[in-house]
């Protein structure tokens, strides 16, 4: 009991403490995301007289000419609330496989998924769909306004240095695609082959292809078209006109799959999101061709616990999320894909209270479950598990976590086994992206999690486009996955993973992260220490966070044992006390540490009370945001 009331005492110090960044308090509007030159593509537009909408676009725009760990060819996932009809809603703009990227082909060329590098690695592009498809149907302003930061941007910006410095380092990659060093190595044959950090780093091809849209869109203004049927025109110039032509021809030269068909069919997508509540939270998530639906799983599991009265970061309340979270990642892990594609996940009876309350009873409070299998959630839906064979072949059937066979030889877990957390995994672990998130006072929020198209990218021809490198993603064995097998046509199922969250119908909060498989782990745990710990938005993005590597990989490496899960594994702080490590070495767990335990969380909190917003943005990392 001291050891817990020792534990509050510290908690408590701790966040009556300055934070390393300083709040922001906005009255009129909120612009937050990973460059600060980004964010002031936000501002200016918001003084422009745009909403949160044009805000948004402008930086996604700004973010992906920067190569803030995503470039334009990368997808974009997004959650709007509309404070007109009090609706939020989902925008899926997420690239698919094209055509030839089937099981055999891939398997034909050695690969266990996908590859991670290069033009194979590649789903139709969909940040330019999304982009236009948001701001034609909920934004003010015009493309023309929207890219005027991001053009001039093209023409030349003084680069930062962790941008000029991760392509010095991946130099020996962007080497392989003509086109990337083109653009990405301005000095070869130099010592140094990147840009230098405040170097004016110019992209003469992105420049160009932004310009052909904005034409586009002028010429069809002048034919007397609306606003909406000229953003949507740059779109079509984009996807079908001659920007699509060099696309495609840059991508298949490379090696690459995609064709003119294939993005001429693709499009973007608004959804209904997922949401659950969580003691009187309404939270909404993306659908099941991301990661989302995981962090909900985790509430309702956790929803069955005291969390405040076990102490924020204390041993019990640690191993609590730990297995909460490990129970809803092997869900995600066996579940989750493309909704389009039959047949239909069972996301009814995963996001059901009765299920989670039956995944809540499963947790041991004396030792880690190294064996967490996936549930079977169909009876909660009033069908049955088509996939039990599957679960029995792989000794995954729900019920079976203490089974010693465990199989097959590639899916074991052994808690007691000694293996490092090397770099190379804990790289693919966190792996990057970026978020937007805006909002402005006629109440319109918007919370954005684009990615794909990061250094090392393969640019497509001429175009300035760094291609996604999404593909990833998927498996190619059913047993892994049934609902995520790489198909043509089909999304893959990502990690990127926006939020929204209210209370009593009002705005609560507006937040995203990056940082691959960790995303909703950190979002997570963000969320409670807002609600269950009351930290203010601005403390709880610098809060240690915990992360758990008992998960399957969604990115990176090329074989099964580049993607197995390390059971037991976890990261904490380092100021983490002497007896909470203590204690959990007793239960099982491998202890890491490290005084970053979550990528940057961006986020809004709409203060009702005031009628104001708070801002908070990660003490990590280059992220920033600007009020007014």
């Amino acid at each position: 009991m001291h050891r817990l009331l020792l534990l509050l005492l510290i908690t408590h110090s701790t966040f009556a403490q300055q934070t390393q960044k300083p709040p922001l308090h906005g009255r009129h509007w909120m612009a937050i995301t990973g460059k600060p030159l980004a964010a002031t593509a936000g501002a200016m537009i918001f003084q422009k007289g745009g909403n949160a909408i044009d805000a948004a676009c402008a930086m996604l725009a700004a973010t992906c000419t920067m190569w803030d760990v995503l470039s334009w060819g990368g997808e974009t996932q997004a959650l709007i609330y509309n404070p007109k009809t009090k609706k939020v809603i989902a925008i899926n703009a997420l690239g698919v496989a094209p055509s030839g990227a089937t099981v055999a082909f891939f398997k034909s060329k050695g690969y266990e998924f996908p590859p991670e590098y290069g033009p194979l690695a590649a789903v139709t592009p969909g940040t330019p769909g999304g982009l236009c498809y948001m701001l034609a149907n909920y934004g003010t302003l015009s493309l023309k306004e929207i890219l005027q930061p991001a053009i001039q941007l093209a023409a030349g910006y003084p680069i930062e240095a962790q941008t000029a410095n991760s392509i010095e380092r991946q130099k020996h990659r962007i080497k392989e695609w003509p086109y990337s060093k083109k653009i990405l190595l301005p000095h070869l044959g130099e010592k140094r082959e990147a840009p230098e950090p405040g170097e004016i780093f110019i992209q003469n091809d992105l420049l160009q292809t932004l310009t052909k849209m904005l034409e586009a869109e002028q010429q069809a203004l002048k034919k007397g078209k609306s606003r909406k049927e000229a953003i949507m025109a740059a779109y079509n110039r984009f996807y079908t006109g001659d920007i699509a032509r060099e696309f495609v021809r840059g991508c298949r030269e490379q090696g690459g799959l995609i064709t003119m068909d294939d993005l001429a069919r693709w499009q973007p997508q608004e959804e209904e999101p997922l949401h659950i509540n969580y003691k009187g939270i309404e939270v909404y998530k993306l659908q099941q061709w991301t990661q989302g639906p995981a962090m909900l799983q985790a509430l309702n599991i956790l929803e069955n616990f005291n969390l405040k009265e076990m102490g924020y970061n204390s041993s019990r309340y640690i191993h609590t999320v730990y297995q909460a979270m490990n129970l809803a990642f092997a869900d995600r892990d066996f579940y989750y894909g493309d909704p389009a594609f039959s047949p239909a996940q069972p996301m009814q009876g995963l996001l059901s209270k009765a299920y989670a309350q039956q995944r809540a009873a499963t947790i041991s409070f004396d030792k880690n479950n190294a064996n967490t299998s996936p549930g079977d959630p169909y009876p909660f839906e009033g069908k049955t598990n088509p996939y039990l064979d599957i679960l029995q072949q792989r000794n995954l059937a729900p019920g079976n976590n203490n089974s010693p066979g465990f199989g097959p030889a590639h899916d074991i877990r052994n808690s007691g086994a000694a293996v490092e957390a090397d770099s190379l995994y804990m790289q693919r672990l966190w792996a990057g992206t970026t978020t937007v998130e805006a909002a402005d006072e006629e109440g319109w929020i918007i919370s954005i999690t684009p990615s794909g198209g990061w250094i090392p990218a393969c640019i497509a021809g001429n175009t300035g486009v760094g291609m996604s490198q999404r593909m990833q993603s998927f498996v190619l064995d059913s047993t892994l996955n049934p609902f995520n097998v790489v198909a043509p046509g089909k999304k893959p199922r990502v990690t990127l993973t926006p939020t929204l969250a209210f209370k009593n119908e009002k705005p609560l909060l507006c937040f995203g992260v990056q940082g691959g498989d960790t995303q909703d782990q950190n979002l997570l745990q963000f969320f409670l220490d807002m609600v269950e710990f009351d930290m203010t938005v601005q403390e709880a993005t610098e809060a240690a966070n915990i992360n758990s590597n008992q998960l399957w990989l969604s990115l990176g490496g090329t074989k099964i044992s580049d993607r197995k899960p390390r059971p037991g594994h976890i990261l904490l702080h380092s100021n983490t006390p002497d007896w909470v490590r203590k204690e959990l070495r007793k239960m099982g767990y491998t202890l890491t540490f490290d005084d970053r335990t979550s990528g940057p969380i961006n986020a809004i909190y709409f203060d009702v009370k005031h009628n104001s917003m708070w801002g908070g943005s990660s003490n990590h990392g280059e992220d920033y945001g600007i009020c007014w």
